[in-house]
């Protein structure tokens, strides 16, 4: 583990620093930052800012970030097919000088995508260093979306919630198998609050799946489809979670998804679940 010292060095060199702790890789989804976003120009330095107040190496990059706010449909169309690259490699470099690694980039596609917006954001995650594009998405339009994986030889990771009763949703293992049976580029990025509130057992999934699952959510709910709770309150098999990945080694990092009604600030809930995570794994 490093010191803040080392850290700031590293960071200054601009060497992104991977936190691992017992073998596996935490970090956070930037989601959890939303609140404090303010529009295109300056969310980046925002989320940077409260990265490095938590001392988070690695993400998951959630789009709304860096793209502009308070816009219609039709006009953030507008912007991810007209936007050049050269936009999204100054984030990565940005976020790279900070110390903080790009693992992943949320896209939560919706059948209103066109073709040619599909294809400009698989170009979008490229540009800012990662070859893993996770989603929250329905079934029905999985196999179209993973046609553009294929082509650019991306992952695509689909993203699930508790809504058992959609067959439209992901949701059960079922409907992530089907999605994994598609094409070799299918992926899981399993929220394990949402999976456990589901009623299933994410635990059981890791050990079954391993392989496909690019990365984690880790958040606290209770049973029987209910409400997010600080963590430790639920019922989000968190810990049996995190030391099965340490003690199987499995390459599969665990990143913080704060969505509970915390009483400080996102920074400050954000660092009570890393360090949560940091006391598992010690």
């Amino acid at each position: 583990m490093y010191s803040r010292r080392d850290f700031g060095k590293i960071a200054l060199a601009g060497v992104p620093l991977v936190r691992m702790f017992g073998g596996v890789t935490i970090g956070v989804q930037t989601y959890s930052y939303r609140d404090f976003a303010h529009g295109v120009a300056d969310d980046v330095d925002v989320i940077i800012g409260a990265l490095k107040a938590d001392d988070a190496g690695e993400i998951e990059l959630f789009s709304p970030g860096i793209e502009p706010r308070g816009v219609n449909r039709e006009a953030l169309r507008r912007w991810r097919l007209s936007t050049p690259m050269d936009h999204f490699a100054a984030v990565r470099r940005k976020i790279e000088d900070a110390g903080v690694a790009i693992h992943s980039y949320t896209m939560n596609y919706s059948a209103d995508f066109t073709d040619d917006e599909i294809d400009k954001t698989f170009d979008q995650a490229k540009a800012l260093g990662t070859n893993i594009i996770a989603s929250s998405t329905q079934v029905n339009i999985a196999r179209r979306l993973l046609a553009f994986a294929e082509k650019h030889k991306t992952l695509l990771a689909f993203h699930g919630h508790s809504n058992t009763k959609d067959p439209n949703e992901f949701a059960t293992p079922e409907s992530f198998q089907a999605a994994l049976g598609l094409s070799k580029y299918a992926r899981v990025n399993l929220d394990i609050g949402h999976f456990s509130a589901a009623g299933y057992d994410p635990v059981a999934f890791i050990h079954e799946h391993h392989d496909r699952i690019t990365h984690l959510h880790v958040k606290d709910r209770k049973n029987n489809d209910g409400r997010n709770v600080p963590w430790g309150q639920g019922d989000t098999p968190i810990k049996a979670v995190l030391l099965s990945l340490k003690e199987k080694k499995y390459p599969i990092p665990a990143f913080v998804e704060y969505e509970y009604p915390g009483t400080g600030t996102p920074v400050e809930e954000v660092k009570k679940c890393l360090d949560y995570m940091r006391r598992i794994l010690a």
